[in-house]
């Protein structure tokens, strides 16, 4: 009883006017199947109606994650694939690619101590996903998302591939905390809770606009400062709960199956489809920037502006970019270095 409960909440969600009998054919690839964020996102996205071919890849252990993932009786066909000689395979006709590879976060680790492992391994990755399937939208999970994707973006144009409505760094994961921990405070349902989330995906360019949240609350200026704290440093306070054990995977795999859900309701048709994430910035002079968006049959259909920002929201804005501008900088002069 409780299981069917489960899948018929998960497709009324998922699904928007699309049965899964109706719903296009799609195929959704996750790159890092096998770790501590891929097998919980590989299991969220074999639960979605939208997806019906589920490959998955990773440089060891994911045929068995496959063979267990695959045995849920839901509507995609689950393949996985294991070794650098089978990432083409994995690829190959995919419309939508989440990535992620590479290593956690562990106890004392900035998000820049990861990137000289995590760098090498999204540069591969994204050349590969030039040459089998240039035309899908791209989910970077890996951190650090504010220098993984400028990579990706680099790769992607020397390949001659690139379509900035198609790649996307995914940040739900602060707007999921900006959520929870907004809904918490003020004591109302967060199911009904809104919070736009704007600037990068590390401390301080993390900037939610609670001044934007719905419903409104009467929060004093402390309250609102605690908040924007607590939601930057959400993965910090993961980190450390775990006590040296991992980092935020399963809230992590959530939130990427939101966002990788909403990608295929924009490619299915949906209208208003609207989340933020880091992308190919119109709304600021730097060259990235997570905004609200509109996704589309083509990725993305529309960059929203800031809207009006609070005194507090205002200086968090002009103290991020630095931080921001130095972390895609990096990402650029990595992918462009060799």
């Amino acid at each position: 009883m409780r299981t069917a409960m489960l899948r018929s909440m998960l497709s009324r969600r998922s699904s928007r006017g699309f049965s899964s009998s109706a719903a296009p054919e799609r195929k959704v690839v996750v790159l890092g199947a096998a770790g501590g964020i891929g097998q919980p996102l590989s299991l969220l996205m074999k639960l979605n109606p939208l997806v019906s071919t589920l490959s998955l890849y990773d440089i060891v252990g994911t045929p068995g994650v496959a063979a267990d993932v695959s045995h849920i009786n839901t509507r995609s066909k689950v393949t996985g694939y294991a070794g650098e000689d089978q990432l083409g395979k994995a690829l190959e006709g995919c419309d939508v690619v989440i990535i992620p590879a590479g290593v956690p976060r562990k106890p004392g680790m900035t998000r820049d101590d990861l990137f000289n492992i995590n760098a090498g391994i999204v540069k591969s990755l994204s050349t590969a996903i030039a040459k089998y399937c240039p035309h899908a939208i791209v989910n970077m999970i890996s951190n650090p998302v504010n220098s993984t994707v400028p990579i990706a973006a680099e790769v992607f144009k020397k390949a001659g591939t690139y379509d900035e409505k198609k790649l996307f760094g995914v940040t739900t994961l602060d707007v999921v905390r900006a959520k929870t921990f907004y809904a918490g405070k003020a004591n109302v349902n967060v199911a009904e809770v809104n919070v736009p989330v704007v600037g990068g995906h590390a401390g301080i360019t993390i900037l939610p606009l609670f001044s934007q949240a719905t419903p409104t609350a009467n929060f004093s200026a402390e309250d609102i400062k605690a908040l924007t704290k607590r939601t930057q440093d959400g993965g910090t306070e993961v980190v450390e709960a775990k006590a040296g054990k991992g980092s935020a995977t399963l809230s992590m795999a959530y939130a990427g199956a939101l966002f990788a859900d909403a990608c295929l309701k924009g490619l299915n048709g949906v209208p208003d489809v609207v989340e933020c994430s880091f992308v190919q910035s119109t709304v600021t002079e730097l060259p990235f920037f997570a905004s609200k968006v509109r996704l589309g049959k083509n990725g993305v259909e529309e960059v929203f502006g800031l809207g009006s920002l609070s005194d507090f929201e205002k200086e968090g804005l002009e103290a991020l970019k630095p931080e921001l501008k130095s972390s895609i900088e990096k990402g650029i002069k990595f992918a462009n270095a060799n």
